[in-house]
């Protein structure tokens, strides 16, 4: 059978291993800037819950509904676009994202409704989708053998993306209001998103050189998405990407109006050099935090194993936790230790797509990975549950709860999962060869 290269998208073809060394960084490059065009879709929206209640009076829980929503649809319908990735390759699904994220928030900009604000969460959510999905499956793809280095620096751009626009937005919804703010930012990001498109490409079917030995158990056969949900691996990831993504998700949405009930997101605040309100920082640096944790954890993943990454990064997430409910009431413990938080948070983004890829094989990464990523749509449903959680019982309740989801997580990590994936991949060969055995009987 001959293949024939994905419609639309020419396959890079390199003259030697220079040319191929130099694509694929310049292949990280584009996808980490096109993630950071998409942040403020998820880490900017915290910014407008409170402008548009004043403004209508719907309430946080039904505007984060929009939230919930957008975030279900950007994961839930990544298969799909990772399919179409692999038929017809990343630049037109990367190129109909940056239209959708766009309209979404041009749809913000003029919806007088909840229904409108939900229906441009679901067109953000399906913009976002394509372009996250494609992108990291495309890093995936172009390093097989720095899977947590690749995935946490294209994620990276999802999480520091928003820290340089944070300010400008805040400025402009201060001064011309929220909906020039949507408008502004939207079409802008959207266009950058568009531009960026035409310089995306897959890699040819020889992967690019090694330059190292691989320090993580790796498979050596390639199993389809179908294969993939039917092994008890994936389903314990599963769960501990949705333990762990809930919590994040809650702080996310939730940054702005927690620290206005403890009373610290108008003080100003000076730290680092920057003089600023405390809510203002605290999202700058979580932003920058959570940017330089992906990549960090993923290079440290690569080098002493993903489980054991995943246990110190939700230890210290629930570590994080702990301060912030008790001492939360000071702006300074407050930045800190939400900063702390999504450092370690945001690893999620570059552990388990890496860990996928280890797990099922470099054919089908970027679809498995969709697949897995579907676990943070799950995920969403308690951010509306969260608001409903500290209207009843405070914010002290959302905390114990996100404490209590990582240290499970992180239980797991090392209890369940690393002798659960050491033994698949132990029996995998022999399994492989069973297999073939059984198909050159029926042949012979």
């Amino acid at each position: 059978m001959v293949h024939r290269p994905a419609l639309g998208t020419p396959v890079v073809q390199p003259d030697g291993p220079k040319d191929a060394e130099s694509a694929k960084w310049w292949q990280l490059a584009f996808g980490v800037l096109c993630m950071a065009m998409i942040a403020n879709l998820q880490y900017g929206w915290t910014l407008f819950v409170d402008p548009i209640d004043s403004k209508f009076h719907w309430g946080r829980a039904a505007i984060q509904i929009a939230f919930t929503i957008f975030v279900a649809t950007e994961t839930w319908l990544v298969p799909i676009e990772t399919w179409f990735v692999d038929r017809y390759g990343p630049r037109i699904v990367v190129c109909f994202g940056g239209f959708m994220i766009a309209l979404a928030w041009v749809l913000n900009a003029h919806a007088d409704s909840l229904a409108m604000l939900y229906v441009a969460a679901v067109i953000g959510g399906i913009g976002a989708g394509s372009v996250y999905g494609t992108c990291v499956g495309n890093a995936l793809k172009w390093f097989p053998h720095r899977r947590g280095l690749a995935a946490g620096a294209t994620a990276a751009g999802f999480g520091a993306g928003a820290a340089i626009t944070v300010v400008p937005i805040a400025k402009t919804i201060a001064s011309s209001g929220y909906e020039t703010a949507f408008l502004t930012f939207g079409i802008g990001q959207g266009l950058v998103v568009i531009l960026l498109s035409f310089l995306l490409r897959k890699p040819s079917s020889a992967a690019p050189p090694q330059k190292r030995s691989v320090r993580v158990p790796q498979t050596k056969v390639d199993r389809t998405p179908k294969q993939a949900v039917r092994t008890p691996v994936f389903w314990v990831m599963y769960a501990m990407f949705v333990m762990v993504a809930s919590g994040g998700l809650m702080a996310a949405a939730q940054i702005a109006p927690i620290a206005h009930d403890f009373k610290v997101a108008g003080v100003p605040v000076s730290l680092f050099g920057l003089q600023m309100t405390a809510l203002t920082l605290a999202i700058s640096l979580d932003r920058v935090f959570d940017g330089f944790g992906r990549p960090f954890f993923g290079w440290v993943s690569d080098n002493i194993g993903r489980e054991n990454t995943m246990f110190i990064a939700f230890s210290v997430a629930a570590t994080a936790m702990i301060v912030l409910l008790n001492l939360g009431s000071n702006p300074y413990i407050f930045i800190l230790a939400t900063a702390v938080y999504f450092g370690v948070f945001g690893e999620i983004y570059s552990l388990f797509p890496a860990t996928c890829g280890d797990t099922f094989g470099s054919k089908f990464a970027a679809s498995n990975a969709g697949l897995l990523y579907t676990a943070k749509g799950t995920a969403a449903f308690l951010v509306p549950f969260a608001s409903m959680i500290s209207a009843s019982f405070g914010w002290s309740a959302v905390f114990a709860l996100i404490i209590c989801l990582n240290i499970v997580a992180a239980a797991l990590a090392i209890f369940v999962l690393k002798p659960l994936r050491r033994r698949y991949l132990t029996e995998e060969p022999a399994t492989a060869a069973e297999a073939a055995k059984g198909q050159a009987a029926r042949l012979a």
